[in-house]
């Protein structure tokens, strides 16, 4: 089996235990799973950095006519009583 860095163990398994609610007594388990997801990241081909896709050419849009706002009508004041 090849020798994975306990760091990265350490790491992965305690944002598993965070992740869980910090369980009391699944150590081991998470010791566990931590383990494997380090080997698989060891053993996954390094990303080559993204290249940027070309932009597309922009094409010039129909201005969207937004309808004329509708105006409410004001509530006509009552006089005041007295």
């Amino acid at each position: 089996m090849m020798s994975v860095d306990e760091k990265r163990i350490r790491e992965f398994a305690y944002q598993i235990w965070e992740s869980e609610g910090k369980p009391v007594g699944e150590e081991e388990r998470h010791w566990d799973m931590a383990r494997k997801l380090a080997e698989a990241e060891a053993l996954a081909p390094k990303a080559a950095p993204r290249k940027k896709a070309p932009a597309k050419p922009k094409v010039a849009a129909e201005p969207v006519q937004k309808p004329a706002a509708v105006k409410k009508p004001r509530a006509v004041k009552k006089p005041a009583a007295g």
